[in-house]
């Protein structure tokens, strides 16, 4: 199956990631959200980053004006998947609001479109469910910043065909990617790992151990990581975090995943990272 026109739906921070990488991988794309003006900042922070890439000399002038030309944007749902090829849904992490937009979703999209859910954490196999599709149906999860970082988990649920599971793969290489072909299991592959150390970081930082400081450099220069665990944390949201490790407990049951109580009260203080300017640590006046 070939793929010309994807449906992104909703367009925070992955959905427009998602779009803006599709868009400038040569497809038709259309981003949808509840309301215009929604609509209309995403699509400026698309073609800002966009023109910061042609400023690094990482992007020319002409790939971005062919890609924006071929993003649009709709706040109807059932509009934007009547003739989509693959839809890949990047709203927030309830599987209620999940299961509730693959139903509408698998009402308008035609027969043979794929539904894809750039979940991090949740079900597959649940989502796939609540459609009449579920041998069309993937986890297609990408990482945050999309545009730049190289890897998508290609997750199969239960029922997800090796007709699916390939197409999500040979898509993936088409936008410059590089994929993993994940079993459902709670986490997948990244959010397994990772989960458990950024956890433990917040352990011991509350037990005294070391300092915030200390425990990042620590893991950059101890382990070769690009980031430490608590610049990590305040980079992708406290919030999806302690979410991930929720899930994970829930699902699981294992103590590894139980959230540290640090990390519950930074988040009930409204300590999100750097969407909120403060986290693990202050950003008010860090550029």
């Amino acid at each position: 199956m070939s793929v010309q026109k994807v449906a992104v739906i909703g367009s925070g921070l992955m959905g427009r990631g998602i779009a803006h990488v599709a868009a400038l991988g040569g497809f038709e794309t259309v981003m949808v959200d509840v309301s215009d003006e929604i609509l209309q900042k995403a699509l400026g922070n698309i073609r800002s980053e966009m023109e910061k890439g042609v400023s690094l000399g990482k992007l020319s002038t002409d790939a971005k004006d062919a890609a924006l030309e071929r993003l649009v944007v709709e706040t109807s749902l059932e509009k934007a998947a009547q003739d989509a090829d693959l839809v890949i849904e990047a709203i927030p992490e309830d599987m209620k609001l999940k299961a509730d937009t693959f139903t509408r979703l698998d009402h308008s999209a035609p027969a043979g479109t794929i539904l894809a859910s750039n979940t991090s954490s949740l079900s597959i196999t649940e989502m796939a469910a609540s459609t009449r599709r579920a041998d069309r149906f993937v986890g297609m999860h990408f990482f945050n910043p999309a545009p730049v970082m190289k890897l998508v988990e290609v997750i199969r649920g239960s029922e997800t065909s090796t007709d699916t599971t390939q197409f999500a793969k040979s898509f993936c290489l088409k936008l410059g990617k590089e994929a993993v072909e994940v079993k459902e299991s709670p986490g997948f592959v990244v959010n397994r790992l990772l989960v458990p150390m950024m956890n433990e970081a917040f352990n011991l930082l509350m037990e005294g151990v070391a300092s915030p400081e200390d425990i990042d450099k620590a893991m950059r220069l101890g382990t070769n990581m690009p980031m430490g665990p608590f610049e990590l944390a305040d980079f992708t949201g406290l919030d999806i975090g302690l979410d991930t490790m929720e899930t994970l407990h829930r699902e699981t049951g294992d103590p590894r995943f139980r959230p540290s109580p640090l990390l519950r009260q930074y988040v009930r203080a409204g300590r999100l990272g750097r969407k909120t300017s403060r986290g693990v640590f202050d950003y008010a006046t860090t550029p």
